[in-house]
């Protein structure tokens, strides 16, 4: 646990949000758990969402340095990104993306909740097209666009079914992207 307050209250509120979910966890309990003073909360934070905000762009450096370093391992095979996604999504703790969430939880989609949650969706596409671009494929932005929805609709499978085979299936459904996406072959003439 970190020493200072700031960050004991940030540690703490991602973890509880992540865990119990943003409506459910009041200031007293966010107070409470870290252990601070409310006046230490309110000298850091102006309010609960204030917070939240400050837990997600956190968690949003951290998931896309992550992700990005997984995409990286991933050399020519864009199906080995759904290894990585079957690694987090089997986890005893896994409880859904923290920005789908978020987004869901919080319901405005004119808010600064929502627009650091898309963002945080949007850094991952571009991820993804790099990845795609490097590998030589044609419209590397829409297959990567593809690959997002897939990845997001295998969070949801996984939570109602309790098992990875939701991943399994959207990385089937991938390959036959990939296969009608193939990279450009180098032209040989002679």
């Amino acid at each position: 646990m970190p020493t200072n307050a700031r960050d004991r209250l940030i540690t703490t509120a991602e973890t509880l949000f992540y865990r119990e979910g943003i409506q459910a966890v009041g200031i007293s309990e966010l107070i409470d758990a870290s252990g601070i003073g409310r006046a230490s909360f309110y000298r850091h934070f102006e309010s609960k969402e204030a917070l939240l905000h400050t837990v997600l762009r956190r968690r949003n450096e951290k998931v896309l340095a992550t992700f990005g370093a997984a995409l990286g391992s991933c050399g020519s095979d864009p199906l080995r990104v759904f290894d990585v996604v079957a690694e987090r999504y089997g986890a005893d703790d896994f409880r859904g993306c923290a920005f789908i969430n978020a987004m869901v939880e919080v319901a405005d989609r004119h808010g600064e909740t929502h627009r650091i949650a898309r963002e945080h969706k949007l850094a991952q596409i571009r991820l993804l097209s790099e990845m795609f671009l490097k590998a030589g494929y044609r419209q590397p932005d829409r297959l990567a666009g593809h690959f997002q929805l897939l990845i997001d609709g295998a969070v949801m499978g996984v939570l109602r079914e309790g098992n990875i085979r939701p991943v399994e299936m959207a990385r089937d459904i991938a390959k036959c992207l990939l296969d009608s996406w193939q990279p450009a072959q180098p032209s040989h003439s002679g």
